[in-house]
């Protein structure tokens, strides 16, 4: 049985409701409010629906997610970042990496980042709880990833690259930079062939639950997210 949401309050039912199949589905209805939003990521809840869809809010099990300490970076990978000058930054630009990750899925699958989603997330951003990682070449923004802080875990949303290796150059800088200040989890919700070629791993959901619950409440330490240029993380 899917819940609808009530309209006058942010409280989400037990993720132990959510179904099996399709896997994660919990509940539907409500808004997108930053309150909202903030009520969902801690309590290990995201929303994810098309633009013709209601509100639908997900808690999957398993979870996919990466270590940071644990990610992988491949002998290519490194080749790669020493043949190009690239340059990484946090918070720059937040619009451009949203509307690029939406232009992206746009081009090949089809998008859940429909302009309300993205009016949410930018949102979001504006009082802190979002943040992107840009890639550039020169002065082109030509990769990146956004999502959402919840302490020492990091909800990742989505990625883009216009140039090859791009984001995971992004993936590889921000893991670094997170775990030297603390960031312990980086959640990217569900399980798919890409994410799992970039090192994500399985967790149930009961043990992702414990890990939110533990770190949610831990900031992240030397004001992480005002850093601005992390290129030296690479």
């Amino acid at each position: 049985m899917i819940v609808e949401l009530s309209p006058s309050s942010v409280s989400f039912p037990p993720v132990s409701m959510a179904l099996v199949e399709p896997n994660g589905l919990l509940a539907v209805g409500g808004d997108l409010s930053e309150a909202r939003l903030v009520s969902a990521y801690r309590s290990g809840i995201f929303p994810w629906f098309a633009a013709d869809d209601p509100i639908l809010w997900w808690s999957p099990n398993p979870r996919a997610v990466f270590v940071p300490g644990d990610i992988h970076c491949s002998r290519s990978l490194k080749k790669a970042m020493r043949r190009q000058p690239w340059r990484v930054t946090l918070n720059r630009a937040f619009e451009e990496v949203i509307d690029e990750c939406a232009t992206i899925r746009a081009e090949h699958e089809g998008t859940w980042i429909t302009e309300p989603m993205r009016e949410a997330y930018i949102e979001l951003h504006r009082k802190g709880h979002a943040h992107s990682v840009e890639v550039w070449l020169e002065n082109a923004l030509v990769g990146g990833l956004y999502g959402v802080s919840v302490g020492r875990l990091f909800c990742g949303e989505s990625m883009f690259h216009r140039a090859t290796n791009a984001s995971k150059v992004a993936l590889h800088c921000f893991a670094n930079a997170f775990v030297e200040h603390g960031g312990q989890l980086i959640d990217c919700q569900m399980e798919n062939p890409h994410l799992t070629s970039l090192g994500a791993v399985p967790m149930s959901r009961e043990h992702f639950l414990e890990q939110l619950f533990a770190l949610r409440d831990r900031p992240l330490t030397g004001d992480f997210w005002s850093l601005g240029d992390i290129s030296r993380y690479l």
